[in-house]
């Protein structure tokens, strides 16, 4: 299952799904609640975006997960990466940029392809995180029921910088099942869209390969 980020929608994912689908797996691209069908739709329509929570988005994939026959792999990108975790996250980034640039050159593209409007409320909510006891953007990081995970950092991403992914690193491997980082060079916050974007989905796959039949830790038998 691949869960986008703010200022994105499912049809980001289409070519990590020829990937996955050639590698023998059934992929699922699930948009935030009322997510319109095209960027075009999404710029005609922009009042479909604002004041969709944390809590409402991780609770509407929460409920699409409850349908499937088995537990899937989550694949997220940005908040969409703090959803992966499926209970509301503990990442807590504090995002530097608040929308995609307008850049010259690949950077205009990416926006013309792939950029729609988004709500702000989760921003809001992930930068007051750490002051709110109550906040929707938290997790039990030691619950062991969670499988395998990887993150993946941009050395260039200025969004998610190398200190706020290392940090989540730092309090997921404290988790009995097994945590792993990697940072991939020369990507920048777009990683999953812009060049090289096939590298980072052959990163991810290779471990989704590795651990494909490995139970969550709180499900495997003791070791003789």
């Amino acid at each position: 299952m691949f869960v986008h980020g703010l200022w994105l929608l499912p049809s980001s994912w289409d070519r990590w799904v020829e990937v996955f689908e050639a590698a023998g797996y059934v992929a699922l691209t699930p948009g935030w609640p009322d997510d319109p069908e095209t960027t075009r739709q999404a710029s005609e329509h922009p009042e479909a975006f604002p004041h969709k929570s944390i809590g409402q988005v991780a609770g509407h994939f929460a409920a699409i997960i409850a349908t499937l026959a088995s537990k899937p792999v989550i694949i997220g990108h940005s908040f969409g990466g703090l959803l992966a975790p499926r209970r509301p996250a503990d990442l807590r980034p504090v995002p530097v940029r608040v929308r995609p640039r307008r850049a010259r050159g690949r950077g205009k593209q990416l926006h013309e392809t792939f950029a729609v409007p988004a709500s702000g409320l989760p921003l809001f909510q992930a930068a007051a995180a750490n002051l709110n006891p109550w906040t929707e953007a938290k997790v039990d990081t030691g619950n062991p029921d969670r499988g395998p995970m990887l993150l993946i950092s941009g050395e260039k991403d200025h969004t998610v910088p190398w200190a706020i992914t290392s940090a989540s690193y730092k309090r997921q491997s404290h988790n009995p099942g097994v945590t792993e980082i990697v940072e991939i060079k020369n990507r920048g916050h777009s990683l999953t869209i812009d060049n090289g974007w096939r590298e980072v989905a052959d990163t991810a796959l290779a471990i989704t390969q590795r651990f494909r039949n490995l139970q969550p830790a709180g499900n495997r038998p003791p070791s003789s």
